[in-house]
């Protein structure tokens, strides 16, 4: 069985209190940062477009669904000690490597794409060419993994950058006016329900990378093990309930705007995104939105380098050595991106089809070692009641794979 080594990055014990606060912290916030990315602001503002105040119902599902998962996730992986691809090895030698094949692809797309959102949102706040922006963020990502205590550096961006962004959208939010009572009406009885919206949110909070973000930075704190499976679970639920406020605050900022009868053009700075906190706060509201878009690609791309670079390395990999290769995968995301001068609109598509891929192979084989394979839970009882919820999410995952080879095809 693999053991966890902490890492040298953290020189303390995870379980000394301020050390071991960074680290769960962290690690809620590069799950959720890593699932607020420029296609998770682009995804809530043309759903919420064509939906209006209904698509509060399939945000509430999403949440729900989102925590289902999340709390399998975290709970398997931070009881065995182990990462998903090492688990998945032991459960059927080759198909680990294969999940992190998968994870890997689909990282350096969504990279591309996330260092192109930076640049967009350097250009909206500043003005500044995309291409250098996107250039300049690439190198900021470096500079901390080339940091000498690169994980406490990590935990501490992830967290400033969530909470300004998460306060920066409530201004923005609160100036929209947005009718929050239609809102709230929505959540139970919405005037129509969109089952492709609300699956698209789900795929796009805990598909790919971001199912693991959270879970494998926890297992570098060295908080593992059944002694700590209350405080891995309750970080589960925090870091989705941190996605889904972002996913709320950023809905009712531009409810606000659609609901005042505003047209938002795609082809403003930003999208229609970009356009509805113009139209909300004017020239300010714009550059507000350079910053939520720069801080939600910034996290992003910290999160997708740190977790493809997780999968393919073990725990016994030394920490300098994974921040090296973190460096290199930026770097040439950076390069590529420079060079194509855009992010790969059909790349991502494909990459996006990759993350609807990976939830259901990923997620049943970590349900399956919560349910057969107990010697690799250090002989923990894993909770029946939240077996049967992973289970029911895994069935909705069988149907978003579903989806994403039908995609494959088309492409």
């Amino acid at each position: 069985m693999t053991q966890h080594t902490p890492p040298t990055a953290s020189a303390e014990p995870a379980t000394s209190n301020g050390l071991g606060r960074t680290a769960v912290m962290g690690a809620v916030f590069l799950m959720a940062t890593s699932a607020i990315g420029p296609g998770f602001i682009t995804q809530t503002a043309n759903y919420t477009i064509s939906l209006g105040a209904a698509f509060a119902c399939a945000i509430a599902i999403s949440v729900v669904v989102d925590i289902a998962v999340q709390m399998n996730v975290w709970r398997v992986i931070g009881v065995s000690g182990m990462r998903a691809h090492e688990l998945g090895n032991q459960v059927l030698p080759g198909v680990g490597y294969l999940l992190a094949a998968l994870v890997f692809i689909g990282g350096v797309v969504f990279n591309i794409g996330n260092i192109a959102g930076a640049g967009l949102g350097v250009n909206a706040m500043l003005g500044v060419d995309a291409r250098i922006g996107g250039a300049v963020s690439a190198g900021l990502a470096i500079l901390i993994f080339l940091s000498r205590r690169a994980g406490v550096a990590l935990d501490r961006i992830v967290v400033l950058l969530g909470l300004l962004m998460i306060v920066a959208t409530l201004v923005i939010a609160i100036s929209s006016s947005p009718p929050v009572g239609d809102a709230l009406v929505s959540v139970v009885a919405p005037e129509e329900f969109d089952f492709v919206a609300t699956t698209t949110i789900i795929g796009g909070t805990v598909g790919g990378y971001i199912t693991y973000a959270g879970a494998h930075r926890l297992l570098d704190s060295g908080l593992t093990g059944p002694e700590h499976v209350a405080a891995v679970s309750r970080s589960s639920v925090v870091s989705i309930l941190v996605t889904g406020l972002m996913r709320v605050l950023l809905f009712l900022a531009i409810l606000g705007v659609v609901a005042g009868g505003a047209a938002l053009s795609q082809d403003a700075v930003g999208g229609p995104a970009g356009a509805a906190f113009s139209a909300a706060a004017g020239e300010a509201g714009l550059r507000v939105f350079g910053v939520i878009l720069w801080s939600a690609a910034l996290t992003s791309v910290i999160g997708a380098a740190y977790t493809s670079v997780s999968f393919l390395t073990t725990s016994a990999t030394p920490e300098r050595t994974r921040s090296l290769v973190t460096v290199a995968f930026i770097a040439v995301c950076a390069v590529i991106y420079v060079v194509i001068e855009q992010a790969p609109t059909q790349l991502l598509i494909f990459a996006g089809t990759f993350n609807g891929l990976i939830l259901p192979i990923g997620f049943g084989l970590l349900l399956w070692v919560a349910w057969r394979r107990r010697d690799l839970l250090h002989g923990y009882r894993y909770p029946a009641w939240l077996l049967v919820v992973g289970a029911l999410a895994w069935l909705l995952s069988l149907y978003l794979g579903y989806n994403a080879l039908l995609l494959l095809g088309d492409l």
